[in-house]
């Protein structure tokens, strides 16, 4: 575990190192394009080049905006490598969400995808601003297009940069920052989490080790790029342990199947409705499963019984589930290899090496084993803090280190960790977090709009899904399916409310807070309505 920390200190000298070790070796496959470490350094280094020639300096902020595509990896690398910090964009934002952190990162160039699936990004993000209003934002580069502007002729038209580009590496240390993720806020904005290129390397070592991802593994990512599983624990991971690294650009249980037959996939991740939706598919029978090794799973409630299935009724030797969060660099608790079906089903493992994970009551004690409290957390994995947000970093990192989860959770005898609430009204939508203040801010955008309230209600398909209370201002006229439209229009489809009911008021307390426990009452009778 301590060679990442000690021996790479960087993500920089982590590439040259895989590339000097394993040279043509594949290190990608997506589609028919088969990329070599050494090819990938190769790209990187272009890609440096060419953000370099746009006046990036060290520090500076850009941003990627794509689906998962090999593309995206020499050109997070290529940040890297020019001493940038990467800003990755969820790929379901629209426009106007995707244009607030360009703006909070004061992101010099954005690096996007051509149309995809029927969206045109940088079109979405012309939409919303108005022009000249990024005024930090130097260039827009576009993934798989031709012309001006795209990723080839970009990193075509760059001068050589060998020289500073070594300037810049050899100046970069372990506690210099790699990345800001941006994280829905529960206070109405996302912030941006800020973390190291030693902390990542050392917790997501920790991880592969765990897990046991190693050399010659393949590496199926159907998690997203933009999210720290599947950058983190994804791609990086791979460059860390040499596992070959599979893009999957598109959640689709057919194609995964596909692919799983036709490349011998061995490490596949995904929540619990992928693997349920894997073993009672009607043609599973088909298709060669035989090279399944390491399964990692969460982000929803497992039943016992699946983890039993996944055992025996596939190939998997590990089964890994775990808890973590942005602001721990992703992961925190971890099942281990052979914990048993129930423990891995029902807890999210136990801290990860050199990290110390508690259950603490408001007075920031410790509870009993057995006992709930908040769940915090404290060690290298923890954030240097909220970008440009010291008032928030101090609410949510105490004096003594302990990042404060807002969590709940129950830990047993064993150390192990059982999470029984989530970070206040959060949500989880097929695997999203969703955050009710940031979705109600988004909301009040439209004008029909005087208060909302969202939850999360149960949802057979996705787990949960929002429900908005709204009261319309007095002049307004909208229907439920009108602001429903609307939403689908303005926010990432896992934020947009699946029911919307239209009400006079909104239940407050004495201090004028929605009662959201008496909004959760009305949806349980509404939802159960014939």
């Amino acid at each position: 575990m301590e060679r990442a920390d000690i021996e790479w200190g960087t993500i920089p000298n982590l590439l040259h190192d895989a590339a000097s070790t394993r040279g043509d070796a594949p290190a990608i496959y997506d589609g028919d394009t088969v990329v070599s470490w050494r090819e990938l350094e190769s790209v990187a280094r272009q890609a440096a080049a060419a953000y370099i020639a746009l006046g990036v300096e060290p520090g500076d902020r850009i941003a990627i905006w794509a689906p998962n595509v090999w593309e995206w990896i020499p050109a997070a690398l290529g940040i890297h490598l020019a001493g940038g910090v990467l800003v990755p964009l969820n790929t379901r934002y629209k426009g106007m969400e995707a244009a607030y952190i360009l703006q909070r990162s004061n992101a010099k160039v954005l690096v996007t995808m051509g149309e995809f699936l029927g969206t045109d990004y940088a079109a979405l993000l012309h939409s919303a601003v108005e022009p000249g209003s990024l005024t930090d934002l130097r260039a827009i580069v576009t993934l798989r297009t031709t012309g001006a502007g795209s990723w080839d002729e970009f990193l075509a038209d760059a001068p050589p940069a060998d020289a500073e580009i070594d300037r810049r590496v050899a100046a970069l240390g372990p506690d210099d920052l790699s990345d800001i993720l941006f994280t829905s806020g529960t206070t109405g904005n996302p912030k941006g989490v800020m973390e190291t290129h030693g902390a990542t390397l050392r917790a997501f070592q920790a991880w592969s080790d765990v897990v046991g991802l190693r050399a010659g593994d393949r590496y199926l990512i159907v998690n997203p790029f933009f999210h720290a599983f599947g950058y983190k624990a994804g791609w990086l991971s791979a460059l860390m342990t040499g596992a070959t690294i599979h893009p999957q650009a598109v959640f689709d249980v057919d194609e995964v199947l596909e692919r799983v037959n036709r490349e011998q996939i061995t490490m596949l991740p995904g929540p619990p409705t992928l693997f349920h939706t894997i073993l009672d598919h009607p043609r599973r029978a088909e298709y060669d499963l035989s090279s399944l090794r390491l399964a990692v799973t969460g982000a929803a409630a497992i039943p016992v019984e699946l983890i039993v299935r996944m055992r025996d009724e596939l190939t998997f030797e590990t089964i890994i589930t775990g808890y973590g969060l942005t602001e721990a660099s992703g992961i925190a608790t971890m099942c281990r290899f052979d914990d048993d079906p129930e423990t891995i089903a029902t807890t999210s493992g136990r801290a990860i090496p050199d990290v110390e994970v508690l259950v603490v009551d408001a007075t920031g004690t410790e509870v009993p084993r057995g006992q709930p409290g908040e769940v915090v957390v404290r060690g290298y994995n923890v954030m240097l803090g909220y970008f440009d947000d010291p008032e928030e970093t101090a609410v949510a990192i105490d004096s003594d280190g302990w990042l404060h989860t807002g969590d709940i959770g129950i830990m047993d005898d064993r150390g192990y960790l059982r999470i029984t609430d989530r970070t206040k009204d959060m949500f989880i939508v097929g695997g999203f977090n969703a955050y009710p203040a940031e979705i109600e801010n988004l909301m009040l955008a439209n004008d029909a709009i005087a208060q909302v309230a969202v939850i999360g209600v149960p949802d057979d398909r996705m787990g949960e899904v929002g429900m908005a209370f709204v009261v319309l201002r007095p002049d307004a006229d909208a229907t439920a399916d009108a602001i429903s439209a609307w939403c689908k229009e303005t926010m990432a489809n896992f934020k947009v409310p699946r029911h919307v009911q239209i009400v006079d008021t909104l239940p407050l307390n004495a201090t004028g807070k929605v009662l959201k426990f008496e909004l959760r009452d009305r949806a349980g009778e509404w939802l159960r309505r014939p």
